[in-house]
C-alpha cells in the first residue's frame, strides 16, 4: 500500500515571521484515493482549511496527514474505533513562541511545571472537540509514535543529533500534538524527498559539539548532559542553545530566538 503524504508550504524569513496565510499544507491537496486505496468516507478539503484557520492565531501549523489502511495499526479514537487519519500539528521555526509567551505571562503560575505541554493542550483540545476529533500529545500516554508519523507524513529522516531534519525548516520545527479522525482525509505529497544531511559535505554539527557527543553510532546523551552541567556548558549551550544544532546550515532562517532556545534548554533534566 502506498501511504498518504503531505507537503509543506509555510515560509518564514528571519524575524519578520512571514508564514503562509493558509498554513503549511497550503498547496492544493490531492484526494488520498489517488495515492492509496482505502475504503471509508472522505472529508472535504474544507475541513483542513478550517483546521488551519482555527490554529493559525496560535502559530500552530498543519504539518502532515497520515492515512491508515484496514490492516494497519492505528491510534484509538475516543469512541474506541481505530483512526483512519491523523493530522500532525506543530510549529515552524518560532511560530508559536509569541502566543505561548503571552499566554504564559497571563497565567498565575506561568503555566506550571510543563508550560509548553499545558499550552499545547489548551490550544489543541478545544479544536479537537470542535471537529469531533481525538487529540494526541507527545507528552501523554499511551505514547503515540509521533516520530514515525512525521517520517511517514513528511518523509523526514534523523539528523546526526537524532532530531528529525526537515529539508526547509532544518532542525527548527516541532510537533505539539495530533488529531485523529474516523474518516480518510486528503493528503499532498512532500515537495522535497531528499535527506539534507546527504548533501551537506562539511557537516559542521559534527565538529561543533564541545562534548564530542555526536558519533557515527549516534547521539550520545550522557556526555552531552555531563557537559551541560559544567561552567562551559552553562555559558555555552545552556545560554544560547545547542552549539551543534546552531551550526546546522539547513533552515537557518527558521532558527529559534535566544529566549526560546534558553527555555528549551532549561527544560532538560540534568
Amino acid at each position: 500500500m502506498k501511504r498518504a503524504r503531505t507537503s509543506q508550504g509555510a515560509r518564514r524569513s528571519g524575524a519578520s515571521c512571514r508564514f503562509h496565510s493558509k498554513g503549511s499544507l497550503a498547496p492544493t491537496l490531492r484526494q488520498a484515493g489517488t495515492e492509496t486505496e482505502m475504503t471509508g468516507p472522505m472529508i472535504s478539503n474544507d475541513v483542513l482549511s478550517e483546521l488551519r484557520a482555527a490554529l493559525a492565531p496560535h502559530g500552530v501549523f498543519l504539518r502532515g496527514v497520515v492515512g491508515f489502511a484496514d490492516d494497519e495499526t492505528a491510534p484509538v479514537l475516543r469512541d474506541g474505533r481505530a483512526a483512519r487519519s491523523v493530522v500532525l500539528l506543530g510549529n515552524v521555526g518560532g511560530s508559536i513562541w509569541p502566543v505561548f509567551e503571552r499566554w504564559r505571562e497571563g497565567s498565575p503560575d506561568r503555566g506550571g511545571e510543563n508550560p509548553l505541554d499545558t499550552w499545547s493542550k489548551t490550544v489543541i483540545e478545544p479544536v479537537a472537540d470542535l471537529f469531533g476529533a481525538t487529540a494526541y500529545f507527545p507528552s501523554d500516554p499511551p505514547w503515540q509514535p509521533f516520530q514515525q508519523w512525521a517520517r511517514r507524513a513528511e518523509r523526514l529522516k534523523a539528523s546526526p543529533l537524532g532530531i528529525l531534519i526537515h529539508p526547509e525548516y532544518g532542525l527548527w520545527h516541532g510537533y505539539r500534538g495530533a488529531l485523529g479522525f474516523a474518516h480518510v482525509l486528503p493528503a499532498a505529497a512532500p515537495a522535497v524527498d531528499a535527506h539534507p544531511c546527504d548533501h551537506c559535505p562539511d557537516k559542521p554539527c559534527l565538529s561543533s559539539c564541545p562534548a564530542d557527543a555526536i558519533l557515527p553510532s549516534g547521539f550520545q546523551i550522557k556526555p552531552c548532559r555531563a557537559h551541560l552541567r559544567t561552567r562551559e556548558g552553562q555559558t555555552g549551550c545552556m545560554a544560547g542553545g545547542c552549539l551543534a544544532r546552531n551550526a546546522c546550515p539547513v533552515g537557518a532562517e527558521y532558527r529559534y530566538s535566544t529566549e526560546q532556545l534558553r527555555f528549551h534548554m532549561a527544560a532538560l533534566s540534568l
